[in-house]
């Protein structure tokens, strides 16, 4: 009896060491991206990051980039763009750090120029608006970047203050690494996460919300400027924009006070909705209703290559 119970104890504890080894080297369980809090910006990637999920490689440099580890200041011979945005910037779990829209853009601007070297950082987190992107820039600076690319989506014209309240409160933004990836899948999938009390009043912050976003990125063009940067704005639609139902009253508002800001301000500005209404199956270009997957990613690239060329030529 006794033997037969190791022998069951034994069973057991080897497939879940086959279920954690799995885990772990199939899907990436057990090692996520890590958030720290910061007081101005809310929160950032830790710096100095690698892993691997659902197959897709992930680096984060040590200025919370999604970038390979860089140099402050990049060389004589190098030329280098900023692409500072959210999670459709960033590519997050869904998307190879190869097939990021910087790593696609980086790739294709090096093959096309024989006099410099080409960089395209990568400065971006999950959720973010033009409000914590302003203070990234106010801590660490542009990079000495030429050309500065502001990628937002619809809804970060409606982004709320910085906060770092959901940082080891939010599963989607842990602040440790899980001990078991057994753990991570049963905290992600069996357990339902409770609500944050304190997040929902700061997402029903009043006030003129897309005003306080222009705001920002006035002063994010002010602090370009200062830095002698270019900047470009670009703006993707969410899927059910395109086509029907199509754009909310409110947003289609909000789309109209950005495009007269840019005008006024003499903001080179580009507008991904007629782009992405223009092909022949828009829902192809998207991973769920707010982030555009690979191809996305690539026609997002390809449109912003040619605005680049333009304005480096």
């Amino acid at each position: 009896m006794k033997a037969v119970i190791i022998i069951i104890l034994a069973g057991i504890v080897g497939l879940l060491a086959a279920m954690e080894l799995g885990l772990r080297s199939l899907f990436g369980f057990g090692n996520p991206l890590i958030y720290v809090k910061d007081e101005q910006i809310g929160y950032l990637l830790a710096p100095n990051q690698r892993t691997k999920r659902f197959g897709n490689r992930i680096e984060i440099n040590q200025y919370s980039m999604r970038s390979a580890t860089i140099q402050k200041l990049p060389s004589p011979s190098t030329l280098r763009i900023l692409l500072l945005g959210d999670s459709i910037a960033n590519g997050g779990w869904w998307t190879d750090q190869e097939k990021t829209i910087s790593s696609l853009l980086m790739n294709s601007l090096g093959s096309s120029s024989h006099t410099q070297q080409i960089e395209v950082l990568n400065a971006s987190a999950n959720s973010w608006s033009p409000r914590n992107e302003l203070a990234y820039l106010q801590k660490f600076g542009t990079f000495n970047a030429k050309v500065l690319i502001l990628l937002i989506n619809t809804d970060d014209l409606f982004g709320t203050a910085p906060t770092s309240l959901p940082v080891g409160r939010d599963l989607n933004y842990p602040d440790h690494r899980p001990p078991l990836a057994i753990v991570e899948v049963l905290q992600r999938y069996a357990i339902k996460q409770k609500p944050i009390p304190e997040m929902q009043a700061l997402n029903n912050e009043g006030g003129d919300r897309v005003g306080i976003i222009l705001e920002a990125i006035s002063n994010i063009q002010t602090l370009t400027q200062t830095h002698n940067c270019q900047l470009i704005v670009a703006l993707t639609p969410l899927l059910r924009e395109i086509g029907e139902p199509g754009s909310r009253d409110y947003e289609i508002i909000a789309r109209q006070r950005l495009s007269d800001f840019v005008k006024v301000n003499k903001i080179t500005y580009l507008d991904f909705l007629p782009i992405f209404q223009s092909q022949s199956a828009p829902k192809s270009l998207y991973q769920d209703h707010i982030h555009v997957n690979s191809l996305g990613n690539k026609l997002v690239s390809e449109e912003l290559e040619k605005l680049l060329l333009g304005i480096l030529n």
